[in-house]
């Protein structure tokens, strides 16, 4: 049942257990919740994606100040240019949503995310126990940047062809994105379509492709999850939506009452609040602009709709908030991080050793 292969990743990350954190953007995984995780015994992951370097080394330095114990960072890898749009008929349609929020008029949006390099440095200043990347893979330098300090590589991968490339490439580890992950897609060889693998048919296949630590994501909840990753071949598992709705996870109040209430049919793949496909619970914004060709590309339309989903944060309005959540979101529980760490072990035991008697 990968006992040995979850114990040696384990010490690879020197954790008590491989169990991660996802890294989530947007202010969900706040320095409490990702020393928490580490200090539970598992891996908390900061989503620096969006933060420029002087805030990513903020977010760290905060981290090290609850916890001494081994955490990680995400980027995303550089997207590259994308087509220049005009933003004329995006504004429009958001500027409907403003005046119902009481917002001013929204603005052209910025197009580019802060600099790559400059976040890889400020990643490389804080000396984080593991890197990891979605989205693509980084230059050859950049990987040997962080592998030459002893900083751990982890890549995501949404297909075998990924998980091949990203073995090619000299990553440490490889985190497997089944479809029902929640949060965007990881896709980069191929269209979002080509990495729609579930993780149940995802983690054996990676297995047998890499001689890499596999690492399962995506509808992982609880520990029957996490024993069937582990039966699957798995080394470890990464868990997202679980942790939103923990009590220091910066996710808003109404999104995590939402989580808490979703069905197993309430998610949608969308572009709308980003312009690149994201797993998210269905709401008012998100039908109306499916299909819609105004949706502007990565990242500008992430941009775009900020001000808005902040709004409708703040005022528990979830018609127009980006929701997002995993296809297990219905097993969300109101706890602790260090509390649900303690359940999801303490449950993963005992399917496992059901599974030999």
């Amino acid at each position: 049942m990968g006992t040995s292969a979850w114990r040696s990743l384990a010490a690879k990350l020197g954790v008590e257990q491989p169990l991660i954190q996802a890294p989530m953007g947007g202010g969900i995984t706040t320095p409490e919740l990702v020393a928490a995780v580490s200090n539970a015994g598992g891996l908390g992951s900061i989503g620096a994606s969006y933060l420029a370097p002087e805030d990513i080394l903020r977010q760290a330095q905060a981290v090290r100040a609850l916890t001494q114990r081994p955490f990680a960072i995400n980027l995303f890898s550089p997207v590259g240019p994308t087509k220049s749009v005009d933003p004329a008929p995006m504004l429009e349609i958001l500027a409907r949503y403003h005046a119902q929020l009481g917002l001013p008029a929204p603005q052209s949006p910025a197009t580019a995310l802060p600099d790559f390099l400059g976040q890889v440095e400020a990643v490389l200043a804080s000396a984080p126990a593991v890197f990891s990347f979605t989205f693509g893979i980084p230059s050859a330098s950049v990987l040997e940047s962080f592998k030459s300090r002893g900083i751990l590589v982890a890549g995501t991968a949404t297909n075998v062809q990924e998980a091949r490339q990203l073995e090619a490439s000299g990553v440490d580890a490889i985190v497997a994105q089944g479809s029902e992950a929640g949060g965007h897609r990881g896709t980069f060889a191929g269209p979002f379509e080509s990495g729609l693998v579930g993780t149940m048919a995802l983690v054996p296949q990676v297995v047998d492709a890499v001689k890499l630590p596999v690492i399962a994501s995506g509808g992982i909840m609880d520990g029957r999850g996490i024993a069937a990753a582990r039966m699957l071949g798995a080394s470890g598992v990464q868990l997202g939506t679980a942790f939103m709705t923990c009590r220091e996870a910066g996710t808003a109040v109404a999104h995590k009452a939402v989580l808490r209430g979703a069905r197993d049919d309430s998610m949608r793949i969308t572009r709308a609040f980003t312009g690149r496909p994201g797993r998210m619970i269905a709401n008012e914004f998100i039908t109306a602009l499916e299909g819609s060709e105004a949706v502007l590309p990565f990242p500008a339309q992430h941009y775009a709709t900020i001000a808005l989903r902040g709004a409708a944060a703040r005022q528990g309005d979830t018609r127009f908030m980006a929701l997002w959540a995993g296809q297990g979101a219905a097993l969300s529980r109101d706890v602790s991080a260090a509390d649900l760490v303690k359940a999801l072990l303490s449950e993963t035991d005992t399917v496992l050793r059901s599974a030999v008697e």
